[in-house]
């Protein structure tokens, strides 16, 4: 069975590069519609109930503003 997992991504810190949407098997994250303080469209975790916590995502992100939680005793 797959791990479950949340994703959390500090919208602030986003520049926009997307290389986390690329990166995610289960196509949680998708950009965010609303702008963040410096104008960016940062990415956002839309399907979190499809994260698998792969961690890809925190991998290729080059501002480290994602963070990836494994949910204890939580399969799908």
């Amino acid at each position: 069975m797959a791990k479950r997992g949340k994703v959390l991504i500090n919208r602030e810190l986003c520049k926009g590069c997307f290389l986390c949407i690329r990166a995610c098997p289960a196509k949680v994250l998708e950009e965010d519609s609303q702008p963040n303080s410096t104008g960016g469209y940062p990415s956002k975790a839309v399907h979190t109930e499809k994260c698998i916590a792969c961690g890809n995502c925190f991998e290729v992100c080059p501002d480290v503003c994602i963070e990836v939680y494994e949910l204890e005793g939580v399969e799908i």
